[in-house]
């Protein structure tokens, strides 16, 4: 890279040009434990150590402010930071929306969220809400960028109107290809909101440079945006692995390597790494699969000893970003796991994220289609590449007058 990249955060910490705005106004941070300076001093820190700014409160997504919850779907509480003696409200608790009295708290927000580039992350939703209610309160929401950890390949069906939820905040695909102030823009856009929403872009983000392809690897410390994203290559498969939650396979969670690999005590991973080969060799590209033996300490399968398929995508020599389609890899190896097996009891029937009706899978993909093409015995990798790439291509067209960084 020409220069070291700066992220949002450190260039409104560095400039008290970009802060001048900010003089007199009540300041709150919506931040989690990856919110952290090239220091890796705490966002919330880092801002309260300014004698320019007045922080009134703080605000935590899913998992926490500093982070709290390993499990999934594990609600947080208000709290009062000991140090600074704000409220810190959780908007993963008793409400998912800030209420008008948190709203009352602050006159500006700023939003320090590392995304995972995945539309069923929480915080994009996140975004969404404050950004919705800043705009009826009359607030202010700046978002301090940061990079894309999976970069801009985009992936996956639309999800469909009438399908938004907590894990589907609009109608993006599953792999959207944008950063958080880039979708910030799109939800104002999209949802014609009047808000004053200001992007503090970051200098130096180079999406397609290898070999991090979005996140600066070697240049900048990854820190888990959440318990269960411990490194780039779970950030760079989890457009696929994702859709494990909806399945009674596990996704890795209680291992050491979460939404890399999966597998099930009765699976038969090499059977089905060479269905997988033989049904759509093409979706294989750019990342290896491994066959693997692991027992989960927690979660679905804990304590018993499960084959599975780990997918790496780790190693320069096999690793391929443009060719790598994780949405695809995850489909076909459920595709496949029908034809090996077909009474296999392959979808979780629970209530996911609050919602009772309708099956976690098609939460998941923001529609049924998905889980539709898996159970049709005789629909094919075509069919579904003839469902998703209409959308795919629609997507790369409406977001590109939101893209702030040259390729």
């Amino acid at each position: 890279m020409a220069h070291p990249i700066r992220f949002g955060l450190d260039r409104l910490l560095a400039d008290p040009a970009l802060r001048r705005p900010l003089a007199g106004r009540r300041v709150a941070l919506l931040a989690h434990p990856a919110s952290v300076t090239r220091d890796l001093t705490h966002s919330l820190d880092a801002l309260a150590a300014l004698p320019d700014l007045t922080l009134s409160a703080a605000f935590g997504p899913q998992h926490g402010l500093r982070g709290d919850k390993q499990d999934n779907m594990v609600e947080s509480p208000d709290y009062t930071d000991p140090l600074l003696g704000i409220p810190v409200f959780s908007l993963y608790g008793a409400v998912r929306r800030p209420t008008a009295a948190m709203m009352d708290s602050f006159d500006v927000l700023l939003v320090d969220l590392q995304d995972l580039g995945c539309r069923i992350y929480t915080f994009i939703t996140t975004l969404r809400y404050v950004l919705e209610e800043a705009a009826r309160h009359g607030k202010s929401v700046w978002v301090l960028d940061r990079p894309n950890p999976a970069g801009r390949p985009v992936e996956g069906t639309l999800l469909q109107p009438g399908w938004e939820s907590f894990v589907g905040a609009g109608a993006l695909p599953m792999r959207h290809g944008m950063t958080m102030g880039e979708l910030a823009d799109w939800f104002v856009a999209t949802l014609k909101l009047d808000v004053d929403c200001r992007v503090i872009e970051m200098d130096g983000w180079q999406p397609d440079a290898a070999p991090g392809f979005g996140w600066p690897l070697g240049e900048r410390t990854w820190i888990n945006p959440s318990p269960n994203a411990p490194n780039l290559w779970m950030a760079r498969a989890y457009a696929g692995t994702v859709m494990l939650e909806g399945t009674t396979l596990s996704e890795g969670r209680g291992t050491t390597r979460p939404l890399e690999l999966f597998g099930a005590p009765d699976l038969d991973a090499r059977a089905l790494i060479a269905a997988m080969r033989a049904l759509a060799p093409d979706w294989l590209r750019g990342c290896v699969l491994r066959e693997c033996w692991f027992e989960p300490t927690f979660h679905k399968h804990a304590g018993r000893l499960c084959n599975g398929v780990q997918i790496h995508v780790e190693d320069p020599a096999h690793y391929a970003h443009a060719a790598f389609r994780p949405w695809r890899v995850q489909a076909l190896a459920f595709k496949a796991i029908r034809r090996l097996q077909p009474d296999y009891p392959l979808w979780r029937d629970f209530a996911y994220e609050y919602e009772h009706d309708r099956l976690a899978i098609d939460l998941i993909n923001g529609s049924a289609l998905l889980r539709e093409w898996v159970d049709d015995a005789g629909a094919t990798p075509a069919d579904l590449d003839a469902l998703a790439r209409p959308d795919e291509a629609a997507w790369l067209d409406t977001r590109r007058p939101f893209l702030r960084y040259p390729d």
